[in-house]
């Protein structure tokens, strides 16, 4: 298996770095390879010019009869075989060699079937060349370092914009529609927007426009759900006038259950708003699920492992546990039992479980599962008084003997003293 490389790796702080570095490298080594080469070719030229010279000088002086120039001769010690071949064939020539630990730039030619031959220091122009590697190569350095401390600065800029705009979208997503990007780009329309900008502007536009469609449906929910209530309430007023029997007690019961869900109603507008006050206070956790079982009117055991006391909102943890329990009961199987173990309250039946779609992304209004059995708006109010009161609310299936669904409620347990 090819190996995992690193999370950082796939940042485009991380590509941009490698990037400019490459491309740093890629031209310091062009032109260093450039400068290094032609500077390399005049200095070898200069050089050579001068052992020709001072070649030019030998061979007039050895023609006169007059005396060589220094470091000049027939055949003299150093000279490089190469050179001395190339002249006794009957032509002249350069080349560098070294000789006594110095370099020289020899020059030689024929003579009278020998080779005559001179030299010229060459280690200034060795030392020249070598300087001018060493600058290239520091110089470049010095660039690749200050292009990418520039460049990391440059990124990091646009970087740090896309992680604000991912924040936010991810608070959105969350349910925070007063999220907002709010670049500067996009609120000056004399400044150009670059696309980031364009991205941060698009999604606030989007976040508005959401919102504004979530509380206008907030609204209509609220609206229909008051204004059903007064005739309801006048409606279930007038069934308990009719006499006794079977479809009086059909019109009670939908009038009820009408009842029931236009309060459900309310209760969800309620919490999309956030208008509700949370009034919390310290609570025996063990003795606030007994009262919450009894008042259901369900055969359901409360098992008490561990008990302990929790600061919340009681009415709302009342309700989340009805809720629960109700739910147990009605889409369950027997038995179903209320366990506390500390600040963690389980409530568990016996049937076929959550939906799956109920396990993997929670309760969704007026969804129903298989046969026609739903959950209605019992468990998403459930969840919505839960965020509110600050506890963990969690649906999975039950693993052990007997299956069953489980809604596992955490809260925050207060010591006491």
């Amino acid at each position: 298996m090819r190996p995992r490389l690193p999370s950082w790796t796939a940042t485009l702080t991380w590509k941009s770095a490698c990037f400019i570095v490459v491309m740093c490298c890629s031209l310091a080594a062009v032109l260093g390879v450039l400068v290094h080469v032609e500077v390399t070719r005049q200095t070898v030229a200069t050089a050579r010019e001068k052992a020709l010279g001072k070649l030019h000088e030998a061979s007039r002086a050895y023609e006169a009869g007059e005396t060589l120039p220094p470091e000049s001769g027939l055949d003299p010690p150093g000279l490089p075989d190469r050179l001395r071949a190339l002249a006794l064939s009957g032509q002249r020539g350069t080349l560098v060699a070294d000789y006594e630990g110095r370099q020289l730039m020899w020059a030689a030619a024929p003579a009278d079937g020998k080779a005559l031959a001179t030299a010229v220091d060459y280690g200034q122009s060795a030392r020249t060349i070598s300087g001018l590697d060493n600058a290239i190569i520091g110089s470049s350095v010095l660039a690749i370092g200050g292009t990418l401390l520039v460049g990391a600065f440059a990124v990091t800029r646009v970087t740090r914009r896309l992680h604000q705009t991912a924040t936010v979208a991810r608070r959105i997503t969350q349910g925070d529609l007063d999220a907002r990007v709010g670049d500067p780009r996009t609120k000056d329309p004399s400044r150009h927007q670059d696309e980031v900008a364009t991205v941060a502007g698009a999604l606030d536009t989007m976040a508005g426009s959401l919102q504004a469609k979530l509380q206008s449906e907030q609204r209509f929910t609220a609206d229909v759900a008051h204004e059903l209530r007064t005739p309801l309430t006048g409606l279930q007023a007038a069934s308990e006038l009719l006499p006794e029997g079977r479809a009086t007690e059909l019109v009670q019961e939908r009038v009820r259950t009408m009842r029931q869900l236009t309060e459900d109603l309310l209760e969800i507008s309620r919490l999309d708003s956030g208008s509700g006050v949370v009034e919390t206070d310290l609570h025996q956790l063990g003795r606030l699920a007994n009262r919450v079982v009894r008042a259901s009117g369900t055969v359901t055991e409360v098992v008490v492992l561990r008990d302990a006391h929790v600061e919340t909102d009681r009415r709302r943890l009342e309700r989340v546990l009805g809720n629960l329990v109700a739910n147990a009961d009605k889409h369950g199987r027997a038995p179903v039992v209320v366990t506390v173990d500390g600040p963690v309250v389980t409530v568990r039946d016996h049937g076929d479980g959550y939906p799956e779609y109920l396990v993997s992304h929670g309760p969704q209004r007026f969804r129903t599962g298989g046969g026609g059995k739903g959950h209605g708006l019992g468990l998403t109010i459930a969840v919505g008084q839960a965020e509110v009161i600050g506890a963990e609310l969690v649906f999975r299936q039950a693993v052990d003997a007997g299956g069953g669904a489980e809604a596992v409620l955490t809260l925050v347990e207060t010591r006491v003293e």
